[in-house]
This record gives structure tokens, C-alpha cells and sequence, in this order.
């Protein structure tokens, strides 16, 4: 067992929760959840940020004191992580006694080593960011980073010496490549440090809403001294050496990239001037956007993150934030894009998987886990091999700051689990009464699912406690990875319990021209989305039956248009890497768009003028945002290739295949 400290950014104060914080503190919960499942001693610190000019202003404005002001508005902050049920512990206030008992002993440490002066502050000053800026960042009386309005301030301040730190950091930066990722961010910040540091002002006069400076109480801190040391506080600094040691440095600070400066540079800067050891990594993540424009209260785009919580089942929530952009990438929120990640890989992977296996278990071997037998089929090895490739490589992506990977390996894990039933088919074998070998296949679909919900737990921690019950097993240690170190863990003769619909299919976003729908109320649509839930149970049931002969009617088989169409184009899906989105000819008047996940099969080149088995009556589906108006028939071949099924010359070009 490990220690593990991290921390996201205390968040400022003067504004509701938007899908910004709820996000950066998402991120922190999986790595918290996950190292506590790989048994560390983990600390997560989140909270609020209470000092400083803006909030004076803002409070003032407002005719009440600034505490009053950021009592209320950091309840919102607590209030929201609660929501979510985020598993942070500790909250911290820079208002906290303990706090501002160690930024006067950090101050004085700094003192100390020399690096702090008296002078006189002549230059711009953003309040809205609580930062200062350089005659070459402004435009127009407006930072360039940010947009915030700048104002010119003259006062009396403290020093300290940041530019005594230059060399300092850019060694720290080229000793330890992965102290700032990504690399694009470390590269940033290094070459804004090469270009040469300036002094820091670390003091004001003209405000009081702070803390004072130790010894002169007419000068009040800097906000960022102050709010940086609440890393330190929380794990206490100059006041607990034990804990100290046991938890600092902190293994990762998560941030914003608009705020890497003040991580980056001036943090390390205090540091290294304290005497004290610098975190280990600062990983800087992107920004959401609506409709691809970067949010602002300004603008009124800001995306509250209460209605998020309300909108959606806290478990898809997570999984779209963190499936759907790599941490260092902007990304742009989309409820259609909710929507497709829920119903093709949380539905219908993962939710189809655990529903079938648990009815099968149930219909066919008496409800309850079989013993386990030693795997001498191929199919057999080949999944439990997958198991434990999905096992290391979600670690990896871990190690490399890659949650998106991490999801990935899950669903193809999840998806190699489904072929093995296709593959085993055990409703054929409890028709021939091969009752061995059905034990053995359902044993093992039933164990890859227990891999799957702990694999799962940090991303969608509902679905994966609710598997887990289905199998008797309701305590943390269940979610223990020391049970995922070998094979065949499930206890034989446990009761099963189905757990349910894991993840209901969620209807597309509203178009304009459905108003009414949209306006439905609120009361209603709990009701209605009970009512889908019970049809996917029935329709579910039948499922199961139709599994217990796999036979169909031949009336479900003319059911399905399958025609020979021709590929006219083909190109890759911006960000999906087994996507290929085609036009073909299937003997209509225009060319059908489909979407096909045959990209890691194909080169999109190799497709073109090539006449294939295509499915013509499927309702069109919306992946990427893309509508797929048909589907292409293909085959694994015995290399884990896609072969499709292809037609010549002679068969024209939108012949029905019968």
C-alpha cells in the first residue's frame, strides 16, 4: 500500500457551480476512487477559494460582508459535490482557521530565505482573474487571455523574488518531463519562464478581504499565495510533521489550463523558497464548450452543473465527461453525444451483457454461480487472457493521465465478453444438454462481468456496486483489485440476483419541431421513463426466449432488407478511431450516408467501388453526430480481421439478397 494525495483547484467564489468545476472535480473522484481500489491510502482535497479583491466588490454590491457572501457561496459549491456524491476528504476554505495559520508560517518562511521585499507597485491589475499582467497581454484595456478589464494600480507592496527562480524551474521542468502534462502545456510554461521572470507583487493595500501580512496587517496577501498554500494546510504543514510527510508531496494537483501559470510557475517559485518538496505532477485539462464557444456569464452559454445532475443518472454523466475527450483536450458538450455514449456502449454493451447473462444463469443453471473448471478451450483462455489485457492496459491509461483510454479498453473488454456468448452460444448448449460445458461458459461470462464492474467502479460507481449485489457482494473489499490479480473468483453456489435495468436507453435531444414534447412537464417524465424501462424488461423476456431455441420466424426474416450496394466514398470519422463514414449506391435515386465501424479493418481507400451486403431498412441512427442510413454486413475472420461480404459485376447494384 501507497499514499496518494490529490488535489483540484479550490474554486473561486464569486459565481455559481458550472460544468467546469463539476468536470476537474469528476476527473479527481475516478483517480481517488480507483487508488483507493488498488488499496492506497488516498487523500482528495477539493474546496473554495474566499479571498480577494473581487469578492470585497462583489460582496459590497451586494450590501452584505464578504463573509456573509462566501458562506453562502461555497455552501453552493459543497452542496453541488454532495449531489454528485463526489468522495473528496476534505473541503477546505481559505477562510479556515488552520489555513491562514499556515500562510503566515509560508510567508515567513519565504521571508525568511531572503525572497521578500518592500517596493512600490506601478502596473495593470485584473480583478476579475485576481491576477497581474504585462503591458504586452493587454488589448484594449482587457487582458488578452482572459478578456478580464484591467486597471491601473499604484501602491506600496511586498516583493517577492520570482525571478531568482527562473533557472530553478526550468531545471525542475527538464529534470521531471512529466511534472506538467500534457507536454504541450509543460512547453508553454517553460518558454514563458525562459522569456524571464519578473518580481512578483505579493501584497495589497487598497482592499481588506485577505490575509494579513505577518507583521505588517496594513498590507493584505496576494490571493494566489494565499490560495496555493491551501495544499499544504490540508495535509499540515507546519503543524502535523507525520501527516506531512505521509501525504506531501501531492502525487497530482488536476487544474484548468487558464490557471497553469499560478501552478506551473509561481507555486514551485513559493516552494523551493519555503524549503519545501514540489508536487510531483500538474496535469492542466481543457475547457468545455456550447456549441464550440468557450462559456462565460457574459455570454449567459455557462452550462449549470445542478441542471447536468438533474438531467442525467449521475453514472452518465461521468462516463460522457470522461469518455468523450482525451483530459488535455477542449472539448464541446453535447446532449445528442450524451445520448450515443449512453445507448450504444452503456445500454447496449455493457447493460445488454450483464441483463442476458444474469437470465440465462437464471434459466438455465438454477440461478446460481457454478463452480469453476479449469480452462482447457481455447475461447475459454482467449477471455480470460482479454480480462487481464483490459486489466493492464485501463491501468496504464491511468499511469498516462488517458481516462478516455481507460474507457476504451472497457467497452472493447465489454465487447469481447458479448462475442464469447455469440461464440459459446449457451442456449444451444442447454438445448443438446451439454450441461459441463454450460456451467463453464456462463462461469466465465459471469466472472468477466465481476472484471467489468470493478474495472467500471471508478467511472460509473452505481452500475458497478448494483452488478456486484447481483452477486452477493455489497462490501469494499469486493471492490478490491486484489481480486482481480487471477482468474475464477466468484464463490460457487452464491444466489444470483438479476440487478436490473443498469442503464435505460435515453431518447435523442428534442428537435424544434417536437416543442410539445419538449415542454412536457417535469412530474411526467419519471413516469414515462418508468414505462420505457418496463417495455425493455419485457421486450427483454423475450429476448430470453427467443435465446433458449435460437430460432426466429421466417417472418422476422423478411422482416430484414438486405441489398448490394456500392461504395462511392469513404473517410475517416474525426475523433472515433473505428469509424468510417461512407456514401453508397444501393439502387436509389441518391447515394445512402452509412457509418461503419470497420476502421481499423479497412483503409478507407481499399473500400471505394467495392459491392457489399448492406442492411436497407434499419431505422437511420446518428453516430458522431453523423446519420447512418444502412448497415454493412462483415465477418471476423479466424485472424480477429473483418472480412465483408462482397458481390462481383454480375449482380447489379441494389439487388435484394434473399
Amino acid at each position: 500500500m501507497s499514499n496518494f494525495y490529490l488535489t483540484t483547484p479550490i474554486y473561486y467564489v464569486n459565481g455559481a457551480p458550472h460544468i467546469g468545476h463539476a468536470y476537474t472535480t469528476i476527473i479527481a473522484d475516478a483517480f481517488a476512487r480507483y487508488r483507493r481500489q488498488k488499496g492506497d491510502e488516498v487523500f482528495f482535497l477539493t474546496g473554495t477559494d474566499e479571498h480577494g479583491l473581487k469578492i470585497q466588490r462583489a460582496a459590497e454590491d451586494r450590501g452584505i460582508s464578504p463573509q456573509q457572501m462566501v458562506d453562502e457561496n461555497s455552501a453552493r459549491f459543497r452542496e453541488l459535490f454532495e449531489q454528485l456524491r463526489l468522495t473528496h476528504d476534505r473541503f477546505i476554505r481559505t477562510t479556515d482557521a488552520d489555513h491562514k495559520k499556515t500562510v503566515a508560517e509560508m510567508v515567513a518562511r519565504m521571508k525568511a530565505s531572503g525572497d521578500i521585499y518592500l517596493d512600490k507597485y506601478e502596473g495593470w491589475y485584473a480583478a476579475a482573474d485576481e491576477a497581474y499582467y504585462d503591458e504586452s497581454e493587454i488589448a484594449d484595456g482587457k487582458a488578452t487571455a482572459t478578456g478580464a478589464s484591467v486597471e491601473w494600480v499604484e501602491e506600496e507592496s511586498y516583493f517577492f523574488k520570482l525571478s531568482k527562480y527562473a533557472e530553478p524551474l526550468l531545471d525542475w521542468y527538464r529534470s521531471n518531463p512529466d511534472a506538467i502534462t500534457p507536454s504541450g502545456r509543460r512547453n508553454e510554461v517553460a518558454s514563458f519562464v525562459e522569456g524571464g521572470l519578473r518580481d512578483l507583487s505579493i501584497s495589497r493595500t487598497t482592499f481588506s478581504w485577505g490575509i494579513p501580512m505577518p507583521e505588517h496587517p496594513e498590507h493584505v496577501l496576494y490571493v494566489w499565495v494565499d490560495a496555493l498554500t491551501n495544499y499544504i494546510t490540508a495535509v499540515g504543514a507546519f503543524d502535523d510533521p507525520e501527516r506531512f510527510e505521509t501525504f506531501w508531496p501531492a502525487d497530482i494537483h488536476f487544474i484548468g489550463k487558464d490557471i497553469l501559470r499560478f501552478h506551473a510557475v509561481y507555486w514551485p517559485a513559493f516552494l523551493m523558497s519555503a524549503g519545501l518538496p514540489l508536487p510531483k505532477q500538474i496535469v492542466a485539462h481543457g475547457w468545455w464548450t456550447n456549441d464550440g464557444i468557450k462559456m462565460s456569464k457574459s455570454l449567459g452559454n455557462v452550462i449549470d452543473a445542478f441542471e447536468l445532475a438533474e438531467r442525467y443518472d449521475l453514472d452518465v454523466l461521468r462516463y460522457y465527461l470522461l469518455r468523450e475527450i482525451p483530459i488535455g483536450n477542449d472539448g464541446n458538450f453535447s446532449d445528442t453525444r450524451v445520448v450515443e455514449r449512453n445507448n450504444a456502449e452503456l445500454a447496449d454493451n455493457i447493460g445488454n451483457l450483464v441483463n442476458r447473462t444474469f437470465a440465462m444463469a437464471g434459466k438455465f443453471i438454477g440461478g446460481s454461480i457454478p463452480a469453476p473448471r479449469e480452462l482447457t478451450e481455447s475461447e475459454d483462455i482467449a477471455l480470460r487472457d482479454a480480462a487481464f489485457a483490459a486489466r493492464d492496459a485501463i491501468d496504464k491509461a491511468f499511469g498516462d493521465r488517458e481516462l478516455h483510454r481507460a474507457l476504451e479498453h472497457l467497452m472493447a473488454f465489454s465487447s469481447e465478453v458479448n462475442n464469447y456468448i455469440q461464440r459459446t452460444q449457451p442456449w444451444a448448449l442447454n438445448k443438446e444438454g451439454k450441461t459441463e460445458r454450460l456451467e463453464q461458459t456462463l462461469y466465465n461470462a459471469l466472472e468477466s462481468i465481476r472484471w467489468i464492474a470493478l474495472l467500471a467502479a471508478p467511472f460509473t460507481p452505481d452500475a458497478s456496486r448494483k452488478i456486484l449485489a447481483g452477486f452477493g457482494q455489497t462490501t469494499e473489499a469486493h471492490l478490491s483489485f486484489e481480486t482481480l490479480k487471477t482468474w475464477a473468483n466468484l464463490p460457487a453456489g452464491t444466489p444470483l440476483e438479476a440487478p436490473g435495468v443498469l442503464f435505460s436507453k435515453l431518447e435523442a435531444p428534442v428537435e424544434e419541431d417536437d416543442a410539445g414534447e419538449k415542454s412536457a412537464p417535469q412530474d411526467q417524465k419519471p413516469a414515462k421513463k418508468a414505462k420505457k424501462d418496463e417495455k425493455k424488461v419485457e421486450k427483454s423476456k423475450k429476448s430470453d426466449d427467443s435465446e433458449s431455441t435460437g430460432l426466429i420466424e421466417f417472418g422476422d426474416f423478411t422482416k430484414v432488407e438486405i441489398r448490394v450496394g456500392e461504395v462511392l466514398t469513404a473517410e475517416k470519422v474525426e475523433g472515433a478511431d473505428k469509424l468510417l463514414k461512407l456514401s453508397a449506391n444501393v439502387g436509389e435515386e441518391a447515394p445512402r450516408t452509412i457509418v461503419a465501424g470497420i476502421a481499423k479493418a479497412f483503409a478507407p481507400e481499399e473500400l471505394v467501388g467495392l459491392r457489399v451486403a448492406m442492411v436497407t431498412n434499419l431505422k437511420p441512427a446518428k453516430l458522431f453526430g453523423i446519420k447512418s442510413e444502412a448497415m454493412i454486413l462483415a465477418a471476423k475472420t479466424t485472424d480477429g480481421k473483418l472480412a465483408l461480404a462482397r458481390y462481383d459485376e454480375r449482380v447489379e447494384v441494389g439487388t435484394r439478397i434473399s
